[in-house]
């Protein structure tokens, strides 16, 4: 069962009135940056009921939107909106057929690559190498576990000339300034002789699924 793998991150107070809150249910690579924009807005806190799916499912997007049909389906009601912090994803379509169904929103754009570098710099970035591996603060951190033995890269290497054929460039798009995390995605691009490209973009677009929440004092900061 999907719900088995949820990963909840508790923002809702005990006992609160659900019915007046909105679910926020994301991606697990993006809690942290979520996470924080709440953090910036203590406010946001009474409003919104945060729940992550695996992040493991960057890697397996046709479980996406089955997963959060599930979800839906036993919780939407609980909420007064719902709004699904993901982009399309690879779901092909799937997902924005789950959307409709319950009446939710979700973020804008085919993935979290544009709406964390913005439309009109991703499409720029694309038009210059259409070759162009990306990678997010999340990737980074994480690029071992998900990258490298996610894709069976460890115990079958011949697969990167499978998934990594016509790749060209390396562009790691940043949320956060991490001097380190800035080293360690240069090595990744080195190793996998990609050319390199850092761009620190912030979080983007995200701070959307906190869009038309009634808080007078409410300011998210990029």
């Amino acid at each position: 069962m999907f719900v088995a793998w949820i990963k909840s991150v508790v923002i809702d107070k005990e006992n609160s009135d659900k019915s007046k809150k909105r679910l926020v249910l994301g991606c697990g690579a993006l809690v942290y940056d979520l996470l924080s924009l709440i953090k910036q807005n203590p406010l946001l806190s009474d409003k919104v009921n945060l729940q992550c799916l695996p992040a493991s499912w960057h890697n397996t997007p046709q479980l996406i939107a089955p997963g959060i049909e599930e979800y839906l389906s036993e919780n939407a009601h609980l909420y007064e909106d719902v709004y699904i912090a993901y982009a399309d994803c690879g779901t092909g379509g799937s997902l924005d057929r789950v959307i409709e169904k319950y009446g939710a929103k979700r973020i804008e754009g085919a993935h979290c690559y544009e709406f964390f570098a913005g439309k009109d710099v991703f499409e720029k970035l694309s038009e210059e190498e259409l070759g162009t591996f990306y990678l997010t603060d999340y990737l980074v951190k994480n690029f071992n576990r998900i990258m490298i033995k996610g894709l069976g890269l460890d115990k079958n290497p011949e697969l990167f000339e499978v998934y990594f054929e016509h790749y060209k460039k390396l562009v790691y798009l940043a949320q956060t300034e991490n001097e380190q995390w800035q080293k360690d995605a240069q090595k990744y691009a080195k190793d996998f002789g990609f050319d390199y490209e850092y761009r620190f973009v912030g979080t983007g677009n995200l701070d959307s699924v906190f869009e038309d929440i009634d808080i007078e004092t409410l300011e998210i900061k990029r």
